[in-house]
């Protein structure tokens, strides 16, 4: 065989080589390196955080607004027609009323009949009592932008039952 085949796998001729000291600063440094976990927020993962919290902050405040927040608070003068208990699931007491101003205005053609729920249990025994008899009452309501099935078929929700006096 040749001796001057050189082994690759074998390093005579190699100088072994001394570790190397490190300084205090080094070590610290080193130390901290393998103590620390890195955390990595590449700007891609903020932006999708940050949309999905700013879509659910603006889904939260929209359906606070349209449905749990009344839009306008109001009074409503007139003759209350018909009250009744409806709902399959949700029962609650639907009315009509027709407005004074139909009433009073003999001109104008009647237009529609003023629908409105009622959600208390007292309020709508009053209402029950009142309707068909030709008083006049003044309800005071809420109006709100949506509808939910637990508080009934109208927008708005009466909250009191006024009797007004014969002028």
């Amino acid at each position: 065989m040749n001796d001057e085949f050189k082994d690759y796998f074998e390093s005579y001729n190699e100088p072994e080589e001394k570790p190397q000291e490190e300084t205090p600063e080094q070590r610290e440094e080193r130390e901290i390196k393998e103590t620390t976990i890195e955390r990595r927020y590449n700007k891609k993962r903020l932006f999708v955080i940050s949309f999905v919290s700013a879509l659910a902050l603006f889904i939260i405040i929209w359906t606070w607004l349209r449905y749990f927040h009344p839009y306008a608070t109001s009074q409503e003068t007139g003759v209350i027609m018909k009250v009744s208990n409806e709902g399959n699931l949700f029962k609650t007491y639907e009315g009509k009323m027709i407005s004074e101003v139909y009433i009073v205005d003999t001109v104008t053609t009647f237009e529609s009949n003023f629908d409105f729920t009622i959600t208390d249990d007292s309020v709508a025994r009053q209402a029950m009592e009142l309707a068909g008899t030709g008083r006049r009452v003044m309800l005071d309501y809420k109006y709100y932008k949506g509808k939910l099935p637990w508080r009934g078929e109208s927008n708005r929700i009466v909250t009191k039952i006024t009797l007004k006096e014969p002028d």
